[in-house]
């Protein structure tokens, strides 16, 4: 998909995953920046963890902004057996993903489910004089995992092939941003889950053009976790992720690196990037 040239602020964000009261905070959080409804991006998994999958993916389609698709959706289109997460099988990840996963996929409609089906799995726009990619995991696979301690050399090859200066995922669920010899790898975090740093906030990013190219921002997103939690336990839902959401602490590391295991429980502190 491609959106073409802006001139004002562009949010994005990563991750509703079935969080409703999440997915409510980040539209008033955009009504109250400004930020109109086609300068919002959404770069995949609208559905996962939490309890509310159908209602999320109704207000993101009311919302009408541009979503990536995520590997939830690729899944759920397909009527997938399993979340193609990327979760290596037999993990504690994979083996928590049964259960969420069947109830995602037993309470989202056939014409959303469709709806899905018709996602890019990127999407493209220029901002102060940078061309960007927003993808769900990488360039080369949608449930690919890159974090912050990624191979450099992969991040480099990836913004190379894509021909774009920025490339901006969400996969991996913790923001970040790598300076590399041509151009930038970018995270913006989720909304529906905590960033495994010991706070129950989600993450989006704000990316402003200035004079001389863009001002990269990571801002924490708060918003009502009781009643996230609630509706889980109402619908007697992922009880690990329940668990996650008031922790802020992620009930299994097996994607982690070692670098991002060593920091699991520290909140995150990012500064803003001036991008010329």
């Amino acid at each position: 998909m491609e959106l073409g040239n802006f001139d004002q602020t562009i949010l994005i964000f990563c991750g509703p995953y079935s969080n409703l009261s999440a997915t409510r905070a980040i539209r008033r959080e955009a009504t109250r920046l400004g930020v109109s409804r086609e300068r919002v991006i959404c770069s995949g998994d609208l559905v996962a963890y939490c309890a509310e999958p159908e209602e999320t993916v109704n207000l993101i389609r009311d919302w009408d902004i541009p979503v990536v698709m995520g590997n939830c959706e690729e899944s759920l289109a397909a009527d997938a057996p399993d979340c193609g997460c990327g979760f290596e099988n037999e993990s504690a990840c994979s083996l928590l993903s049964v259960e969420w996963y069947r109830f995602a996929r037993d309470n989202v409609s056939s014409s959303n489910k469709q709806w899905m089906a018709q996602l890019p799995k990127r999407i493209n726009f220029e901002l102060g004089g940078k061309s960007i990619a927003v993808v769900h995991g990488s360039l080369d696979s949608i449930n690919e995992f890159v974090f912050r301690s990624s191979s450099d050399d992969l991040k480099a090859d990836q913004l190379m092939r894509s021909n774009v200066d920025i490339i901006i995922g969400g996969h991996s669920g913790i923001p970040f941003s790598n300076r590399l010899d041509k151009g930038y790898w970018l995270n913006s975090g989720v909304i529906g889950m905590p960033a495994n740093d010991g706070t129950c906030d989600g993450w989006y990013m704000l990316l402003m053009p200035t004079d001389g190219g863009i001002e990269v921002s990571w801002h924490r997103l708060t918003y009502s976790v009781e009643q996230t939690i609630t509706s889980m336990e109402k619908a007697g839902v992922s009880a690990a992720y329940r668990e996650c959401l008031d922790s802020g602490l992620w009930p299994s590391v097996d994607v982690l690196p070692s670098e991002e295991v060593v920091q699991m429980g520290q909140p995150i502190k990012l500064t803003t990037l001036m991008i010329e």
